[in-house]
């Protein structure tokens, strides 16, 4: 990164207010709209096993969502400033819950979804040129252990698409909301689009009448969702139903994003709370939409098979024969592109806040000449690279290498359980704040409240237990990245004490 990009910082500077309602409401769905909703649900038709509970765990998804959003509302009109959601948590709790959300969202949770998705933009991209694989090596694996780093031309791709999107919004917060308008309206169009044809080709070709006339039985190929435990069996539906949410709400997740870019937002105690509301609304309605469109061109049993999940490209396949894939391709490469965009946008404003109240580094609560916080939108930039590199190693029974996987990848897995906790602890927060500020103005209440909020938590506290009882490999591993927080935390904040002594 060249030292034009990283200008000293201006005494006094302050975050420019430039997001409008349509500027917010973008940065919402072209979060949320990545990869996930193109791929997750041949993945949740085999956990789930019918066409009716396909929908019932985006239902269950969008419910659940869209409640969080509205209840969030009120704390982004009560405290519509920079960090949002470690805002929230240092408020409601103490500053050490808000560091650990904050510390997380940093080593993995933001970090590692841009990685995810620059890599996913690189595998679509593979697509059209095909010297752009994750199998095409410029450096070949390095085995360290059961791990190994390696260097292939997608991962290249991935990196180059970081370290694009990380310089163009190191330049000021104008070009960033461009790219995301632009992006979003483009990606939200061609989902639309995937939509309208897919049904409508679907009902002409009857391909997916089966699945609305047998809507409820359980068949094709099943995944285990616990040991031994299918949904066959009632209980293992309902344990299905809990554990597909891993996939559904991960690929509706970053609606809060909106609220770390709170200090930016035109009359952001009117327009954030609205923007939460319209955009999540937005990409629930079409993520709902896009799963009928799959269930009307494709047989159940060509959902659950689909080749690498990509059941969009299927779906794509019968609406254009023989260029589904490349439509598709093309589709899911300005989709990543914007989602990278308003992830590395967003996650940078949460750090600032963190460094503002001397929990990160000193620099990235500093803003440059375009008075945005340049540093950490590279720190960021880094660290989501340096996850890019890392590879987890498949093998057979007799130990020989069978391929590779990414480690961003398990580490997503592990803090999706995380990521959850903390959003059930925001929302406890209203409660708290209720009692602990009562006199704080609050131009926005929570919709439904005590009673929608209250709904929330209940449901994804069930979905949580489920998640720790029936897929320990994956959840628990996520308690002990947040918990690397804790002496971090105590060891900045000491730093932070000294300099001030000083």
């Amino acid at each position: 990164m060249t030292s034009a990009t990283i200008e000293a910082p201006v005494a006094e500077q302050k975050l420019v207010r430039g997001l409008g309602l349509l500027d917010s409401t973008m940065l919402v769905a072209g979060s949320m709209i990545g990869s996930g909703i193109f791929i997750v649900s041949a993945i949740i038709a085999r956990q789930v096993g019918a066409p009716g509970w396909l929908l019932v765990v985006w239902m269950v998804t969008g419910l659940l969502t869209l409640t969080a959003a509205l209840s969030y509302g009120e704390l982004a009109a009560m405290m519509p400033k920079a960090g949002g959601q470690y805002v929230y948590l240092r408020e409601a709790f103490s500053p050490l819950w808000g560091f650990l959300y904050g510390w997380t969202l940093f080593l993995v949770i933001q970090t590692g979804t841009i990685a995810a998705v620059a890599v996913g933009f690189a595998r679509y991209m593979g697509v059209l040129v095909p010297w752009v694989s994750e199998s095409n090596y410029l450096i070949a694996p390095l085995r360290l252990g059961g791990y190994a780093v390696s260097l292939s031309t997608a991962q290249l791709v991935g990196l180059a698409l970081i370290g694009f999107l990380t310089f163009t919004n190191t330049r000021g917060l104008e070009v960033g909301k461009l790219i995301q308008n632009v992006f979003t309206t483009a990606k939200t169009g061609a989902l639309i689009a995937l939509i309208v044809l897919g049904i409508i080709v679907g009902l002409r070709s009857g391909a997916g009448a089966e699945n609305f006339s047998d809507f409820w039985t359980i068949r094709g190929n099943l995944q285990e969702v616990g040991a031994g435990l299918t949904a066959a069996a009632a209980f293992g539906l309902f344990v299905g139903i809990c554990v597909a949410q891993t996939n559904s709400l991960f690929s509706a997740d970053a609606w809060n994003n909106i609220t770390f870019t709170a200090g930016e937002v035109i009359n952001p105690r009117r327009n954030v709370p609205l923007s939460l509301a319209f955009g999540t609304f937005l990409v629930i309605g079409l993520y709902l939409l896009a799963n009928v469109a799959y269930l009307a061109a494709l047989p159940f049993s060509a959902i659950q098979n689909a080749p690498s999940d990509r059941v969009a490209s299927e779906t794509a396949n019968v609406i254009f024969p023989g260029a589904g894939a490349t439509i598709m391709a093309v589709a899911i490469m300005i989709s990543t592109f914007g989602c990278n965009n308003g992830l590395i946008l967003a996650g940078a404003r949460a750090y600032y806040a963190m460094a503002r109240d001397g929990l990160f580094f000193r620099s990235v609560g500093e803003l440059n000449k375009f008075r945005v916080p340049a540093w950490g939108l590279v720190i960021q930039g880094i660290w989501a690279g340096a996850l890019v590199l890392p590879r987890t190693v498949k093998s057979d029974a007799t130990g020989a290498v069978t391929g590779y996987g990414n480690l961003y990848g398990n580490l997503l897995d592990y803090v999706i359980s995380a990521a959850l906790i903390f959003y059930i602890l925001t929302i406890i927060g209203i409660f708290l704040l209720r009692r602990k500020q009562p006199d704080v103005e609050r131009p926005y209440r929570a919709f439904g409240y005590p009673i929608v909020p209250a709904l929330y938590v209940v449901g994804a506290t069930v979905i949580l237990l489920v998640l720790f009882i029936y897929q320990t490999a994956t959840t628990w591993p996520g308690l002990i990245i947040v918990l690397t927080g804790v002496p971090v935390y105590f060891l900045w904040k000491f730093r932070h004490n000294k300099s001030c002594l000083a």
